[in-house]
């Protein structure tokens, strides 16, 4: 009886772990300072603190489908997600 309720025990806490590890998938933690190649991004999105996120960032997405983060605040930033409305009306 003492082997079945540990090992019940057990079971739970790890698959508290595994639901408790997915939570940032999809989550910018950092901002990067710089970007090389500007050219090759082909979209953006913007991530707000909601839910599991905790920073607000804008993530762009490269042709080659890899994703930075970035603050919104920096004037690089804004001038990126200009550029990339002016493609998009086009």
């Amino acid at each position: 009886m003492k082997f079945q309720a540990l090992f019940f025990l057990l079971i739970l806490a790890c698959m508290y772990l595994s639901l408790a590890q997915g939570s940032y998938g999809n989550c910018c933690l950092g901002y990067n300072r710089k970007l090389k190649g500007k050219k090759n991004i082909e979209s953006y999105r913007m991530q707000e603190t909601d839910g599991d996120c905790n920073i607000r960032a804008v993530v762009f997405t490269m042709k080659t489908g890899r994703t930075v983060c970035a603050n919104p605040e920096h004037a690089w930033v804004q001038k990126q997600i200009e550029i990339l409305k002016k493609k998009m009306q086009n």
